[in-house]
């Protein structure tokens, strides 16, 4: 798994591109949140346009990504889901627990403060 991340307005938006599974996109996943914690950004916005796959190792990531930033006191968005990842997310009923949307404009605009 590849990212690059940007600012827009006071979020952190994370492009992310390839397969996040059991393995380096995991943990590519997991150092990239810990990162951006330990920066001071506490408002990020994952954007999986060009995420490809995902299995239940990045599942699992995913997961442990929002409760590592909630329990920071930040806010972790989704933006962009393939129909077969929003489709994952739908099953796993994992599509209540995240904020997802398909606007970055407005997704970026529903963070607080």
């Amino acid at each position: 798994m590849e990212f690059r991340t940007r600012e827009s307005k006071n979020v952190t938006v994370v492009d992310l591109k390839g397969v996040i599974t059991f393995g380096a996109g995991a943990t590519t996943l997991r150092e990239l949140i810990r990162d951006l914690l330990a920066k001071g950004k506490k408002k990020i916005l994952l954007n999986l346009a060009d995420i490809t796959y995902i299995d239940s190792s990045g599942i699992g990531e995913m997961v442990h990504a929002y409760t590592s930033v909630t329990r920071d006191g930040g806010e972790l968005k989704l933006l962009n889901l393939t129909k077969n990842i929003h489709d994952q997310f739908e099953i796993t009923k994992l599509a209540t627990v995240f904020d997802i949307t398909a606007d970055e404009s407005a997704a970026v605009a529903s963070f607080k403060g």
